[in-house]
């Protein structure tokens, strides 16, 4: 059992509603900037805000001054070195995703490196290419050059360039469209937009684009000639085209295949085990390929065996070219997925390893720097640039300590550029497929996720696999935009099926929660709380007023009517003199009276019943809980104080005010008590402003807290029935009666009594 003697939370202040609380702590006046006045500090200069602007464009300053070269220059050597072999590796391969030539890879993973090492804020992410967007770009190309094709595409009719030369312009212009795109939402600071894709939906996605990426590498794996097929459900196409000609298959090609799969696999495992022991990992990818390309020279295979090869790479640098309008034109969607989707994967790593060595990263800078770097990459010829998270993860884990491990890795790959690249000609493409297979490792692991997601949030397991499935069929950009619409219809229906309850006293306390969740709870007679942990907007008012209903019991609309109804019945008892006043209550003198709910009437009928019941002109108070004259029929209701928890809703817009006004309406007019508890201030402040409040609903229903609720309600509860045994004391209240502030006859001379009153929290009430 806890010990809770030295725990005790206990405080004493007066009851307060909002209006009482406002009286005794007023607001402090603030005053707002202005339009013109934001947008003259905004544009005004100084010299601290040019320096901070500089260094905010240019982070590499922000750091490079701080950098300990006796301390850091060594890891960064090594680490540079490790992860340069593996972007060597991974430029070639991923080139393949890409659907153009190895050679062009290189170019990917030299230039956006560059551009990020000035501009980026991250010290530990490695840029260049990424499987995912390798392969969306490989799709625009196979849309717009399809594989196989002998004839020019009808972008380039009037242009004589080669299949591969349209390839590349069509890889290398969406390139530059992404990276406008990211330039464009850094610039504009709409780096949120990536908060729209949860890490639900981008493990699906990725693990979808492993399917996708594993599916497009068999034709390497098998040595297979297999057109290229983009759209809805082009896997499906792919693989069958690939089962049709497996008979073809190219078997040292398919040994090659396997071999290197079987020797890599067992070493990256051991790598990622024995990591912390491991001063650097063992390169076995590069190893593997130095091998596989040295007796792939050595005898012949291309010639021997007719198996694929790397072939021609191009020797230093194209210049600078400007993207084809035509191209653009063509691919702005793929251009904004591109943009988003490498966006979102690179904050992600670079967000995990900025927790992990405790430094801070800006997402709108993130996004002008990768910008920058598909800009710069697509202009020389190379594809869209991301975050790889495998070769983050060796400059991470290799002792990396700032970007300049990023500028060594850049080097390496331009010396392979430059001086290297015809060494890897003879290098068999199912190698690089191989490589690609073995790496998806990680991200078909992702199929874990979907039992525990599960359990944890069935929404998000659903967001899951919709996005899996939609990306999987229907091509990445199709099913990165059914995803997020997807993931949007569960934060609807989250939000439009909210799950309200009614609340109780836990412990004799100030603490309320939902009553079927505790067995000792303490409920007041005739109040009813009711709780609404969601924002109440034009799709859920509905359900609100639905749910409120329920929960209370019964509708005060049928309520008000039937009182309206038995009113206008009363009227005419009295009227004909069948109705007679004694000292022992109503006497009904004629039996012969049956009432009759089925009587039709019109609208206007309809209307009048809807209004509040008047009872001034009557000789007799009607107290509608007891017995009425004989066959008048009027449903009793037990609740005489209704209190709405609005301590859970974040924002109302204006149908959800008509609507709580409405309801709020109907309840008063049934003589039940409205209170609200909990909301926040500035939407009191909303609600004053949209004319919410009138003589019926006014700023006096609403309290801080639940318990000032209940603590009033106990209290004007008490004084009532005091003052129907007490004649003096009505008489009292009468002599005393002032306006009336929240609707109910009672609360203004309860409120005057308040500092007579105080909430004690550490006892029960």
């Amino acid at each position: 059992m806890v010990d809770r003697t030295g725990n005790q939370y206990l405080v004493t202040r007066p009851i307060y509603s909002v209006n009482s609380f406002n009286e005794d702590y007023p607001k402090v006046e603030r005053d707002h900037l202005t339009l013109f006045g934001q947008l003259r500090r905004y544009f005004s200069c100084s010299r601290q805000k040019a320096k901070h602007i500089t260094l905010t464009l240019l982070p590499v300053f922000s750091w490079l001054r701080a950098y300990r070269i006796k301390e850091w220059l060594f890891s960064d050597i090594v680490s540079g070195l490790s992860t340069g072999l593996v972007a060597v590796l991974q430029g070639l391969a991923y080139a393949l995703l890409a659907g153009v030539s190895p050679g062009y890879g290189l170019y990917a993973a030299f230039f956006p490196v560059l551009m990020y090492f000035v501009f980026g804020t991250s010290r530990h992410v490695s840029a260049g290419p990424f499987p995912v967007l390798s392969l969306m770009v490989g799709s625009t190309v196979t849309r717009l050059v399809p594989t196989g094709n002998a004839t020019t595409s009808s972008l380039f009719a009037n242009e004589s360039l080669s299949l591969e030369e349209q390839r590349i312009i069509v890889a290398s212009s969406v390139t530059v469209l992404a990276g406008i795109v990211q330039l464009v939402m850094g610039v504009l600071q709409i780096g949120f937009i990536v908060v729209y894709l949860s890490d639900a939906l981008i493990s699906g996605f990725t693990t979808a684009a492993a399917i996708l990426v594993l599916v497009s590498q068999l034709k390497y794996v098998f040595g297979l000639k297999v057109k290229g097929y983009s759209g809805p459900i082009a896997v499906i196409y792919t693989l069958q085209h690939i089962f049709d000609q497996i008979t073809k298959t190219n078997i040292p090609d398919f040994l090659t295949a396997i071999i290197v799969m079987i020797i890599v696999l067992p070493v990256k495992e051991i790598n990622a085990r024995f990591k912390a022991k491991l001063r650097v990992p063992i390169p076995i990818e590069f190893i593997v390929t130095i091998i596989a390309t040295g007796l792939s020279y050595a005898f012949d295979f291309k010639k021997r065996y007719n198996v694929d090869v790397v072939g021609n790479i191009i020797k230093g640098y194209h210049p600078p070219t400007a993207a084809n309008t035509k191209v653009l034109a063509e691919t702005v969607g793929d251009g904004i997925s591109l943009a988003i989707v490498g966006f979102a994967v690179a904050f992600s790593v670079a967000k995990v390893y900025s927790i992990k060595h405790a430094y801070a990263i800006d997402g709108n800078q993130e996004l002008i720097a990768f910008g920058l770097a598909n800009i710069f990459s697509g202009s020389f010829r190379g594809f869209a640039a991301g975050t790889s998270l495998s070769r983050s993860a060796v400059q991470e884990s290799t002792g990396g300590k700032t970007q300049v491990a990023s500028l060594i890795s850049a080097s390496l790959v331009m010396i392979v550029i430059l001086a290297l690249g015809f060494l890897l000609q003879p290098l068999q493409k199912s190698v690089l497929a191989a490589i690609i297979i073995v790496n998806l490792k990680g991200m078909l692991m992702h199929f874990n996720e979907i039992p525990v997601l599960w359990r944890k949030d069935k929404y998000d397991c659903l967001v899951w696999v919709a996005t899996f499935i939609a990306s999987v069929l229907l091509d990445l950009d199709i099913g990165l935009a059914a995803g997020v619409g997807f993931e949007l219809l569960t934060v609807i229906f989250r939000a439009q099926f909210p799950l309200c309850t009614l609340e109780a006293n836990v412990g004799g306390h100030d603490i309320y929660r939902n009553r079927k969740d505790y067995r000792e709870i303490y409920e007041l007679e005739g109040v009813k709380i009711f709780r609404c942990p969601s924002p109440i907007f034009f799709a859920n008012i509905d359900f609100f007023r639905s749910k409120l209903r329920t929960c209370v019991g019964f509708n005060p609309v049928r309520i008000l009517r039937k009182r309206n109804k038995a009113l206008r019945k009363i009227r005419k008892l009295l009227k004909k003199g069948e109705l007679r006043l004694t000292p022992e209550g109503i006497v009904n003198t004629s039996y012969d009276y049956q009432e009759s709910d089925d009587e039709e009437i019109d609208n206007n009928q309809i209307e009048e019943l809807d209004l509040p019941t008047y009872t001034a002109d009557l000789p007799i108070n009607i107290d509608w809980n007891r017995d009425l004259p004989h066959n008048i029929i009027v449903p009793k209701i037990d609740v005489h104080s209704l209190i709405l928890d609005f301590a859970a809703v974040s924002f109302l817009d204006l149908s959800a005010m008509k609507g709580i006004k409405a309801a709020l309406k109907e309840f008063i007019r049934v003589d039940v008590d409205v209170y609200i508890t909990g909301i926040d201030s500035h939407l009191v402040d909303k609600l004053e402003i949209c004319e919410f409040f009138d003589s019926e609903i006014t700023t006096a229903m609403f309290y801080l807290t639940v318990h000032d609720a209940v603590l009033h309600v106990q209290i004007k509860r008490s004084m009532i029935s005091s003052t129907k045994r007490d004649p003096y004391m009505q008489q009292e209240k009468e002599d005393n009666s002032q306006p009336i502030e929240n609707g109910s006859a009672n609360d203004n001379w309860i409120l005057r009594k308040r500092e007579q009153q105080s909430i004690s929290v550490g006892t029960r009430f």
